[in-house]
């Protein structure tokens, strides 16, 4: 092949699709593969079904470096509690488990669960706790500590680990709308694959870390090493070696957010991978990380917004007009609300500590204050962080709501 056609076919459009690939291009795609798999694909340590290498391309997955930078950056502890919140609900989301914000909301308070759901929501929660703490390393027992915490405490019948072991003892399927989709690898073959595994992500190796997480992600969604929560376990484990290696806004950033507004694209790069390597005889794990990168990291972007909101509160601060138990509430909308709307009454309750006259005047000065938007529906006022600092402040702008 000549390397005019080579190029051509390496920058086509459907590089990552080689069913199209190949119907474009019938008589030259065998020895463009060929070429692939000898001079351009970059092999990892990790292992398909056959004992292959999993590879990628490096030519198709350059990060955008702001995603590296926000990633990176501080972000002000108040938001913390709101953003693991947004968290729990998407991950689940993702598979189709609808949890009631309330009680999401209720236990990130710090409330006792109620009822199943609830106890699910409370494994979630301590499973980001574990994982936050970069003392908690990526070993094969904290990895069977996080599931047991996160999701394996609260499954049920033959969805459950045995005692003693950190795996699936049997063949897992994954069903679609045609039937099985995926076969998670043989259990007798997890131990070595997910030493692999763990052995993959402590290497000290080059490759570009926003890259390694969505690979190590594929991996644990690939091997199925649970009868359930696989999908929970590889985002969990994407966040986990992010934080692992400093990125310490990483639970900041509503990953799962992201990529449950694009699930199908998420499920469709996973078939993707699957469908190529029965053509090309190798697990190219590109169009998984192609998705990550358009659909997650390209889509993060720093929240001016927040910014805004802490200039401008931190001149109110400075200035004498703002009490201790204003400026505890005002970390508590920021960390339990975020962009979501709540009520006086439903702020004095999920507060629990101020009397209802105290939150109503604060909702009204920080209202005045140009922090929060204040809306009146029906018989009650509905308030919400302000998105948009305006230029000039309306001191009346509260007045029709008193």
């Amino acid at each position: 092949m000549d390397a005019l056609k080579f190029s051509e076919m390496l920058s086509d459009k459907h590089i990552t699709n080689l069913k199209k690939l190949k119907y474009k291009y019938p008589d030259d795609f065998e020895e463009f593969i060929n070429i692939l798999k000898s001079s351009f694909y970059e092999k990892l340590p990790l292992n398909d079904f056959d004992g292959k290498n999993l590879v990628y391309l490096t030519s198709c997955t350059g990060v955008n470096l702001e995603a590296v930078k926000l990633l990176f950056t501080a972000q002000n502890s108040v938001y913390a509690a709101n953003a693991v919140e947004e968290e729990i609900v998407a991950t689940s989301a993702i598979e189709s488990i609808d949890f009631d914000r309330s009680s999401v909301r209720s236990i990130m308070l710090g409330n006792a669960p109620k009822d199943n759901q609830e106890n699910r929501i409370y494994g979630l929660k301590l499973g980001f706790e574990f994982i936050s703490d970069r003392h908690n390393h990526i070993t094969e027992e904290n990895i069977h500590k996080l599931y047991m915490m996160a999701i394996g405490n609260f499954l049920e019948g033959d969805d459950r680990l045995r005692d003693g072991e950190f795996y699936r003892h049997d063949d897992v399927y994954v069903m679609g709308g045609d039937g099985v989709v995926h076969r998670g690898i043989g259990s007798g073959k997890l131990p070595g694959y997910m030493k692999q595994f763990v052995d993959f992500a402590n290497a000290d190796d080059g490759i570009n870390d926003l890259l390694k997480a969505a690979m190590l992600h594929f991996d644990i969604a690939y091997l199925h090493p649970y009868f359930d929560g696989n999908g929970r376990m590889a985002r969990l484990l994407h966040m986990w070696f992010l934080i692992q290696k400093g990125y310490e806004s990483t639970l900041f950033v509503p990953m799962s957010s992201y990529i449950e507004k694009s699930r199908g694209k998420y499920y469709d790069a996973y078939t993707l991978v699957e469908n190529n390597a029965r053509l090309a005889g190798v697990t190219d794990v590109t169009p998984f990380l192609i998705y990550f990168i358009k659909n997650v990291y390209d889509e993060m972007k720093p929240d001016a917004i927040k910014t805004d909101l802490t200039e401008r509160y931190n001149e109110i601060l400075r200035s004498g007009e703002v009490t201790v138990k204003e400026a505890k509430l005002w970390q508590f909308v920021l960390s339990t609300y975020g962009g979501e709307d709540f009520t006086t009454k439903q702020l004095e309750k999920d507060f629990g500590d101020a009397a209802f006259a105290t939150v109503r005047k604060f909702a009204l000065k920080f209202s005045e204050f140009g922090l929060l938007d204040a809306q009146k529906m029906k018989n009650k006022v509905i308030y919400r962080i302000k998105k948009k600092m305006p230029a000039v402040l309306d001191i009346n702008a509260a007045d029709e709501f008193i």
